[in-house]
């Protein structure tokens, strides 16, 4: 999945509704406590478990507050969730949120977040009241979603807290490790948030390891997160996901655990001009990070990224 880049406005009305919410809280310090969001914002919080069909149903169903139904269209809902595969969900009913308990706990707190931001934005309401067949389209799922994960990234960084201390920092991994232990949140979210971050051409990568690859490995789609910051989108968009894999697998070591790659690899841009990158990749219990950031021109390349 590759990381999708709203526009100015949408970006401006977004960030407007985060730095309310964080107003409220008096402008908090790292790590984000989300209790106080939801006690902030009025929200509710249960869980459920999208594995098993028929609790889910009879769990929406029978959600009700002193014999009153609660959610008038249960069918709906689980339509949504299936066919979606959602790993949370927000009912505008009653400003519910619901986790999917099956999903590993550390993935809980972006759910949540991302589902508060569903909550804030004012045209999202729609999505699960009314217009099915406009909701369940694939790209009117994908732009909200996009809405959703940009605003759960601004809010759980703290906004302009996060920036700073991006833009005061060196493009590295290291860069990642810290931010994830002052911010608090997972490395795959933290690595995504600083790569969006970065003022300067950047590509993350989450992916299984290269040299120990699933039987479902899919060559045409090695990627999980294709993640790219905005001026390496502008400057090198022609670069595919297989190619990207192509330079984790021709650089990183056997290693299945912590570090394997540290090396500067070469990269065309769009014109054809070479440039320097940083490589560096990170594998840990369930899955491959990897950052690629930008360094320098390459010495027979007299055209800059300024």
């Amino acid at each position: 999945m590759r990381n999708k880049f709203l526009d100015a406005r949408t970006t401006r009305d977004i960030d407007a509704q985060v730095s309310k919410i964080l107003r409220g809280l008096g402008n908090p310090t790292p790590p984000l406590d989300l209790d106080q969001v939801r006690e902030l914002q009025r929200l509710d919080r249960q869980y459920y478990s999208s594995t098993d069909d028929g609790a889910l149903r009879e769990f929406i169903s029978r959600m009700k507050i002193a014999g009153k139904q609660l959610v008038m269209r249960p069918r709906l809902i689980v339509e949504v969730v299936r066919k979606l595969d959602l790993k949370a969900l927000w009912l505008p009913d009653r400003q519910r949120i619901l986790i999917d308990s099956d999903q590993p706990r550390l993935k809980w707190r972006w759910n949540e977040a991302h589902e508060i931001i569903h909550s804030v934005i004012e045209w999202h309401k729609d999505y699960l009241h009314g217009d099915t067949e406009r909701t369940l389209k694939p790209l009117c799922h994908a732009q909200i979603e996009a809405e959703a994960n940009y605003g759960a990234g601004r809010l759980l960084f703290l906004q302009q807290l996060f920036d700073e201390f991006v833009m005061n920092s060196q493009p590295s991994f290291d860069l990642v490790m810290a931010a994830n232990k002052k911010f608090g949140n997972t490395m795959t979210s933290t690595l995504w948030r600083v790569t969006e971050a970065l003022g300067v051409p950047a590509l993350a990568i989450v992916s299984q390891h290269p040299h120990y690859r699933t039987p479902d490995f899919d060559r045409l789609n090695p990627c999980k997160y294709f993640i790219r910051s905005q001026s390496f989108e502008e400057r090198f968009a022609s670069i595919s996901e297989i190619e990207a894999f192509e330079i984790l697998r021709g650089y990183c070591s056997w290693r299945k655990r912590g570090p394997v790659a540290k090396e500067e690899v070469i990269i065309a841009d769009d014109r054809g001009d070479a440039h320097v990158f940083l490589f560096e990749a990170f594998c840990h219990k369930y899955e491959m990070l990897s950052l690629i950031s930008y360094l320098r021109p390459h010495p027979n390349t007299i055209i800059s990224l300024s």
